[in-house]
């Protein structure tokens, strides 16, 4: 790692930024879709012992309350306030003030999240009857899921401190460990809900204490990565710290701002508790969206935004404006085509993936419809992710706050008018449908503010999707309208089926970004060919 302390050496040229960020997210991606594997596989193991279940129910409401909390003090607000601030310190200031400042904000942060914890255990009963107002109708439900909420709160403060270390490692271009590292929660979820759950009066308890002890070792794996490169950070309570008040100030209003769809997510969780399986149907309809969003939209963003805080610290607009450019044409490379796939094939995946043991049909109609509701603004989810990296990069959190606010409410309305038509599925519908609102308010902003953000060359690259999205389209519809689907057997025949489908339909998509010569899939390409070459990161 060079010293920071040096004279600063010319920037890279924009093939060599663009290089770098998919390299990045190529990093990232692998560590998400080998975790998102896993979480498949806990999902299914999940679906096919609790099913949509009271017991299932009482879990996802009360795992919603420290997924939540997460979000807001973790891998949302605090991450987006502190790797802008923390890349300035090492740019600008040295190493050494930048262990100091990474050292009191782990100090302060594991201050205010223990008595967090502790204040959300002792009124668990009180939040659970927010978050889920259906199930006072219910004692044994409330009374289930405030235990739940109780055993998984412990989880917020390991799962904060690890968003800490991975905003470390990634502002010094260091994503393998923190991309792994969620790996280690599904693998402890897995192992609790076979081989613990099984001795409890109470068997779901076994997958709270899954969630408790994944949390940990996912910031435990991260440690060694920070010694190995100096950021190990210590006990310093610096409240006071110029740089801790810095990222405190851009935290506040961020709090709102990119946690938008995790707030939005908890209001369809508060008004699906008023519908039996609601909450489980929008936990797996979501889940199979954060699959492709999780790889590519959140990789993505994850990898970019160290590139955008260091453009945006030099005041370089110009190239902050080519990357965030290329951001964007990337998440619609990836995004839409994942998209039509979803939208096409939502029966099929959820039938093959969770329609076992006490998982029903019904339950595979009622999630897909969700996953199809969803995937309709899972472009916008991906794009919001990128525009609010360019904001956060120019330490800017006011603006995506304002932002998420009115989609808040947006999504508050849509939900109470479309619940009454669609159930549980207008919920879902209504995050999607909030999410446009929220990325249109930011496009028109960020483009005022940088005066343009090569919309030529984006609308170029939708125009080139959406051509090449045409064969996997068809591929798709016609695998979907297979009467194999309806069968309750023949799991073999249905899971190659499947898989043919998505080959046949990658396979389609690409070859028309192929003579269409894509830049993208150029990018893309060109870094495989590296790969292979024989010359292997660090």
């Amino acid at each position: 790692m060079s010293d920071p302390t040096m004279p600063a050496t010319p920037s890279p040229s924009k093939q060599d930024e663009h290089r770098s960020v998919v390299k990045a997210a190529g990093v990232i991606s692998l560590g998400t879709f080998s975790s998102r594997i896993l979480g498949f596989i806990r999902d299914m193991v999940l679906a096919r012992v609790f099913g949509a279940t009271p017991a299932a129910d009482a879990f996802f409401v009360a795992f919603r309350i420290p997924s939540l909390l997460r979000e807001l003090f973790a891998e949302g607000s605090m991450s987006s306030a502190f790797i802008p601030v923390f890349t300035e310190y090492r740019t600008m200031r040295g190493k050494q003030e930048a262990w100091e400042l990474a050292s009191a904000v782990f100090t302060t942060l594991l201050t205010i999240v223990i008595l967090v914890t502790i204040g959300g255990i002792l009124i668990a009963p009180w939040l659970v009857q927010l978050l889920a107002p259906g199930f006072q109708e219910h004692p044994d439900k409330l009374a289930l899921t405030t235990l739940l909420t109780r055993v998984m709160f412990p989880y917020l403060l390991f799962i904060s401190l690890a968003a800490l270390a991975m905003g470390i490692l990634n502002s010094v271009r260091a994503f393998a460990a923190p991309a792994f590292a969620p790996l280690f929660l599904n693998v402890f979820i897995i192992g609790c809900a076979l081989w613990l759950s099984p001795y409890l009066e109470e068997p779901i308890l076994g997958v709270a204490v899954g969630v408790v002890a994944g949390g940990a070792a996912q910031f435990a794996m991260q440690l060694p990565s920070l010694k190995l490169r100096g950021f190990l950070f210590g006990f310093r309570f610096e409240p006071g710290h110029p740089g801790v008040r810095k990222i405190g100030r851009l935290m506040i209003p961020s709090l709102l701002g990119l946690s938008v769809t995790q707030i939005n997510l908890t209001v369809s969780t508060v008004l699906a508790s008023f519908f039996a399986g609601g909450p489980t149907y929008l936990f797996y309809g979501m889940r199979l969206i954060q699959f492709p969003l999780g790889i590519f939209g959140v990789a993505l963003a994850t990898a970019i935004l160290p590139t955008l805080s260091s453009q945006a610290a030099r005041g370089a607009l110009d190239e902050l404006r080519t990357t965030l450019g290329f951001g964007l044409r990337m998440i619609l490379f990836i995004i839409v085509p994942a998209m039509v796939g979803l939208m096409l094939l939502r029966t099929p995946i959820v039938h093959l993936f969770f329609e076992h043991g006490t998982f029903t049909a019904h339950d595979t109609e009622q999630t897909a419809l969700a996953v199809l509701c969803y995937a309709v603004g899972l472009w916008a989810f991906g794009g919001v992710r990128i525009i609010v990296s360019a904001f956060y990069s120019m330490q800017d959190t006011k603006t995506p706050a304002i932002s998420a606010a009115i989609a808040v409410v947006a999504n508050i309305l849509f939900s109470l008018v479309l619940m009454s038509h669609l159930d549980a599925a207008g919920l879902a519908l209504a995050t999607a449908l909030a999410a446009m609102v929220n990325g249109g308010i930011l496009v028109v902003v960020l483009n005022r503010r940088l005066g343009g953000v090569e919309w030529g060359a984006v609308g170029g690259t939708l125009l080139r999707v959406l051509a090449a999205c045409v064969p996997m389209a068809i591929v798709c519809w016609w695998t979907a309208d297979a009467q194999v689907w309806s069968h309750s057997d023949e799991w073999i025949a249905k899971a190659v089926m499947l898989m043919a489908a998505i080959g046949l339909s990658v396979g389609g998509y690409l070859g028309i970004h192929v003579l269409l010569r894509s830049e993208e899939l150029n990018v893309v390409l060109g870094m495989v060919r590296k790969k292979l070459g024989g010359r292997v990161g660090a």
